[in-house]
């Protein structure tokens, strides 16, 4: 097998991200498909997408790995909320393991991707190492580069920025001559990386306070599951790993399920634990009760409630408010109170991106994925020979993508048998669309006009079910009367 086919070679497979993502497609791929030709496009350099960009103090999942991990690898460390380092060992591992290594580009950053019907092929051009233009040829494009942009995050401005004396900095590009020990931070932002960093910051700073304009819903976990490493004392690492993967499944499911069909009862569940954690004195009513609905907005969870505990030993402290401008020691707020600090973090948020943001074209024609309907969450319409792997909201994203990868094997598989070199789905008549996420989280709200829309009825339809899925993309026909075949020189 080729691994790095010169620029006039045509690879049957060009996989763009070496992240997560990325990785387990490649492994699902080598596996099912072993005689296809195939690299990965990785923009930075080095393998771990999200894991190895994101360097912020107790960067760590916010799902457990035992389906954030690949299907195929079991995760075999004690914590089931992992840590960024232990989950980028993972990813490392994993390509070393299947020699994945050699398949990948470095510092190629895809910039425009072009399908040509007659030649029934994409020509991706990308910004190599050395800074000189390359161009890659696949039948197939394969897009492993997440859902938001690595160059920017979210960053609102504030009046009076310019003469706040302390240091204003980002999550997603934290510095790393940053020394915030016996300093005040203030943390603006109520989510998923705010919850991590106001726990992991407090061990060191003077003091930490959480900025929030509203209450998330905020769950304590266990990091360590009992029953996993029961299973694990009794069983072989595979069937440990299977037992208990299954096992956070269903029951991730069921209380999904459950907290739709009963959101007031969720909301009481969630608000009485937050007021367990913080003992009648903390005033659970302002700062941890949510307006919305369960599920509305991603759940967050602090391990063995790290910040619950940092909050009642009194190194943090959460504030719910809004921001009226920046002074020279720290924020006042509209309510009039003022917040000094010596830093602040701006954990507000990331700017989402479809495709790696690159430009795309098909047959000369600019492709827009904000007017393309979603295929069982997979294929855009009109866009041939082209998948995405995207993530659930309510659960891991690798259980998502682990299903794409081994659809696209099939998808694969069923084309050569029968000669097709070209796949693509069609809007059909009567298809209502509706949004693609129906998440109110702001950065969904914010990249709205972004987004592709899904439909009103299957296979359009984007579930946040995993078993949902498995029956129809594990299991579902290929030829299913959606997906148009043809050879080259055509567009179905």
């Amino acid at each position: 097998m080729l691994n790095h086919p010169d620029e006039d070679g045509l690879l049957d497979v060009l996989i763009v991200g070496a992240g997560l993502s990325g990785i387990g497609a490649a492994a699902i791929l080598q596996a099912r498909c072993p005689g296809k030709r195939y690299a990965i496009l990785e923009a930075r350099d080095a393998i771990g997408g999200t894991w190895d960009l994101f360097r912020y103090p107790g960067i760590r999942s916010d799902s457990d790995m035992y389906t954030l991990g690949y299907s195929f690898k079991p995760w075999l460390d004690a914590k089931a909320i992992a840590d960024g380092p232990s989950i980028l060992r993972y990813v490392r591992d994993t390509a070393r393991e299947h020699g994945i290594e050699a398949h990948i580009r470095y510092g190629h950053k895809v910039v425009r991707a072009e399908w040509s019907s007659e030649a029934a092929c994409w020509t991706v051009h990308a910004g190599g190492p050395d800074g000189a233009a390359r161009t890659v040829r696949a039948r197939f494009l394969y897009m492993c580069s997440g859902y938001y942009s690595y160059d920017h995050a979210y960053r609102p401005q504030f009046e009076g920025e310019d003469g706040y004396r302390g240091r204003i900095v980002q999550p997603q590009f934290w510095p790393r001559d940053l020394d915030y020990a016996g300093q005040r931070v203030v943390v603006i932002g109520s989510g998923a990386t705010a919850v991590t960093l106001v726990p992991a910051m407090a061990q060191q700073a003077a003091h930490v306070t959480m900025l929030q304009r509203s209450p998330t819903y905020v769950v304590a976990r266990p990091s360590e599951y009992r029953f996993a490493r029961r299973l694990q004392a009794l069983l072989p690492a595979k069937a440990a790993y299977w037992g208990t993967r299954w096992r956070v499944i269903l029951e991730s499911m069921l209380l999904y399920r459950l907290a739709r069909a009963k959101p007031e009862l969720a909301k009481q569940r969630i608000v009485e634990m937050a007021r367990h954690q913080l003992g009648p004195g903390f005033d659970v009513a302002t700062h941890f009760t949510p307006s919305y609905k369960v599920w509305d907005q991603r759940v967050c969870v602090v391990p063995d409630g790290d910040m619950f505990r940092a909050i009642r030993k009194g190194q943090a402290s959460v504030v719910t408010g809004h921001i009226d401008r920046f002074t020279e020691r720290g924020l006042l707020l509209q309510s009039g109170q003022e917040l000094e600090a010596d830093v602040v973090v701006m954990a507000t948020g990331l700017s989402l991106s479809i495709l790696g943001g690159s430009a795309i074209t098909v047959d000369g024609q600019p492709f827009a994925p904000n007017e393309a309907m979603s295929y069982k969450g997979m294929m855009l319409s009109s866009l041939p020979n082209c998948v995405m792997s995207f993530g659930y909201t309510n659960a891991s994203w690798t259980l998502k993508a682990d299903l794409t990868a081994e659809w696209v094997c099939r998808l694969l598989r069923h084309m050569d048998r029968r000669g097709q070199q070209v796949a693509v789905v069609r809007r059909e008549p009567g298809v209502t669309p509706a949004p693609f996420l129906s998440f109110t989280s702001g950065y969904v709200q914010r990249a709205a006009a972004l987004l592709p829309q899904q439909g009103s009825r299957r296979p359009w339809q984007v579930y946040q079910n995993y078993a949902q899925d498995m029956m129809t993309i594990r299991f579902g026909r290929i030829a299913d009367g959606v997906i148009r075949f043809g050879r080259e020189g055509t567009m179905p």
